[in-house]
């Protein structure tokens, strides 16, 4: 994984072994940085309100930069996910997958929900991950988002004023 974006408690990456392909509008995730909380609700209220913020502002950067790079990306799924770890026998952690969709999806199609077979059925093979350019354009956006007032860390009360 490709980590490019950190909050006080959270690490925006790109997936490199994609549920989305990035041809059918690519797949991000966030992760909480400290592995001992497991789902949302054992967040502190700010530390959820930062999630609610980054989760905003990273799938607005997804959507604009795939737009931006020629995959027509028209709607963005949020998934908090982390059954499979029971497969293992790990502890789950809390993360939010990312997925942009395109309207041109040639493996997960839209409308239809996100396909999500177990990584050993072969589905995912040849899916491509996010590459660079796509990055960066995702960090473009990141920026210039936060540049607005929508997503103003004083508007979300993440700073001591």
């Amino acid at each position: 994984m490709a980590e490019f974006f950190y909050t006080e408690h959270f690490i925006l990456e790109s997936h490199d072994k994609p549920f989305v392909s990035r041809t059918d509008g690519g797949h991000l995730r966030i992760r909480v940085k400290d592995r001992s909380v497991t789902d949302r609700t054992k967040l502190s209220p700010s530390a959820a309100v930062e999630l609610m913020r980054l989760s905003m502002l990273a799938g607005e950067a997804l959507e604009n930069a795939m737009n931006k790079r020629g995959i027509p990306v028209v709607k963005v799924n949020y998934h908090d996910m982390g059954n499979w770890a029971w497969k293992t026998g790990e502890k789950p952690f809390l993360h939010i997958h990312i997925f942009g969709r395109s309207k041109d999806a040639g493996h997960q199609k839209f409308p239809e929900a996100v396909y999500l077979p177990d990584r050993s059925s072969g589905f995912y093979d040849g899916f491509a991950p996010l590459n660079e350019e796509d990055i960066k354009e995702i960090q473009e956006e990141i920026a210039s988002l936060e540049k607005t007032g929508r997503y103003n860390q004083g508007a979300w009360q993440l700073v001591s004023l």
